[in-house]
C-alpha cells in the first residue's frame, strides 16, 4: 500500500481501513511536497545564519508573517557570490522538502540572489569598506563648523519641504545669515553628476559652510548619496559641510564622509544657525562681567589714589620728622665719639 502512495502521492486514503505510521505520513508528505514545489522562487530576509565546518549553509527565510528553514549545501553554497548575512533580503530558488525525522519541512536551495534593497545593501557595504580603508571617514579629515557663519550654501532640490524647512529655521533663529541655494536633482539618473557639480560650485564660492540635504525615501531613492563620485566630491570640499540626507534612521555614505552628519535637514540648519536669543543672553552676560571688572578696577585705583593723597597731605610734617631723625642720629654719633 505504501509503495502505491509513493507512486501516486495524491491517492486518497481510506482512513476507515488503514492507519499510517508517523514515518509513513512524513514519507508521503515529503514526496508530495517535492513533487508540487520542485523548482520555486521565494523572497524573504535571512536570519539565524549558520555556517558549520561542513561547508553547508543554513538559515531561516522570513517575512513579516512567517518563516521557513533553508539549507544550501556545500556545492551550491560555493557558487553564491555575495556575502550572506542576517538581515539581507534575498530571492532563493530550490525545492520544498521534508526532514522526515522531525517532520519539519524546509527549502533545499540551489540559488541565492539579493532581492530588492539586498543588492544595494551589498554595494553600500562594499563602498563603505573601501572608503573607510582609504581613510575618508577618519576624524582627522573633519573640519569644524564655524560658530557664527554669515554665508551658507544649500545644495538641494529647489522644490519640496526640505528647502522650506531649512529657510524657516534660519528665519527664526538667525535671520542675519545669507542663504544661497545651489539647485540639483536629488534622485534619478542625473542626480549623481548634478550633485558633484553643485558641490564643486559651492566649494569654490567662499561660503562659510555647506548643507547637502534631501528628504526621506527608500534606499533606492537615496542611492545617489551612496555613489562613490559624490563621496569623493564631498571629501574634496574645503568648506565645512553638513550632510542631512533622509530621516533620522537613514544613513548614507555621504554622512560618513561629511564633516558633520545631521539626522534631518532641519537639524542641519539648527547646527549652523545659533539662536539669536541665546546670542543675546551671552552678550548680556559678557556685558555684566565687563561692568563688574571695570568697577573693581576703579575701586582699586581709587583706594591707591587715596593712599597717595594721604601721604602728600602734610609734606611739612614729614620734613620735621626727618629733621628730628637726623638730630637724633647726630646726638648718638657725638656720644659715641665722647667715649
Amino acid at each position: 500500500m505504501m509503495a502505491d502512495m509513493i507512486k501516486d502521492p495524491f491517492a486518497r486514503l481510506n482512513l476507515d481501513r488503514e492507519v499510517l505510521t508517523v514515518s509513513q505520513l512524513n514519507g508521503r508528505a515529503r514526496v508530495l511536497l517535492e513533487d508540487v514545489f520542485s523548482n520555486i522562487w521565494v523572497e524573504g530576509e535571512i536570519s539565524n545564519l549558520a555556517r558549520p565546518a561542513s561547508g553547508h549553509v543554513y538559515f531561516t527565510l522570513k517575512d513579516s508573517g512567517a518563516q521557513v528553514r533553508c539549507a544550501l549545501f556545500r556545492n551550491n553554497a560555493a557558487r553564491v557570490r555575495q556575502a550572506l548575512k542576517d538581515g539581507l533580503a534575498v530571492k532563493v530558488r530550490g525545492k520544498v522538502s521534508l526532514f522526515e525525522g522531525r517532520g519539519d519541512y524546509q527549502l533545499i536551495l540551489d540559488t541565492v540572489e539579493p532581492a530588492g534593497d539586498g543588492a544595494l545593501r551589498l554595494a553600500f557595504d562594499a563602498l563603505k569598506e573601501k572608503l573607510s580603508a582609504e581613510g575618508l571617514f577618519s576624524a582627522e579629515r573633519k573640519v569644524a563648523l564655524p560658530a557664527h557663519p554669515q554665508r551658507i550654501a544649500i545644495i538641494s532640490s529647489p522644490t519640496g519641504a526640505v528647502i522650506r524647512d531649512i529657510i524657516s529655521v534660519f528665519r527664526r533663529r538667525a535671520p542675519q545669515v545669507e542663504l544661497t541655494l545651489i539647485p540639483t536633482a536629488v534622485q534619478g539618473r542625473e542626480a549623481t553628476a548634478q550633485i558633484v557639480r553643485a558641490l564643486k560650485i559651492a566649494d569654490a564660492r567662499g561660503f562659510d559652510a555647506l548643507i547637502l540635504a534631501r528628504g526621506g525615501g527608500s534606499l533606492e531613492d537615496l542611492w545617489c548619496f551612496n555613489e562613490e563620485a559624490v563621496a569623493r566630491a564631498i571629501d574634496a570640499c574645503v568648506t565645512p559641510l553638513v550632510s542631512a540626507v533622509g530621516h533620522e534612521t537613514d544613513v548614507s555614505i555621504s554622512d560618513f564622509v561629511a564633516d558633520v552628519r545631521a539626522p534631518t535637514p532641519s537639524a542641519a540648519a539648527e547646527l549652523l544657525a545659533p539662536d539669536s536669543s541665546d546670542l543675546q543672553h551671552r552678550i548680556e552676560s559678557l556685558h555684566r562681567r565687563l561692568v563688574m571688572r571695570i568697577r573693581d578696577r576703579l575701586m582699586r585705583e581709587r583706594l591707591r589714589l587715596d593712599g597717595l593723597a594721604r601721604r602728600l597731605r602734610h609734606p611739612g610734617e614729614r620734613l620735621r620728622q626727618q629733621a628730628q631723625r637726623l638730630d637724633d642720629l647726630d646726638m648718638r654719633m657725638r656720644r659715641a665719639f665722647e667715649r
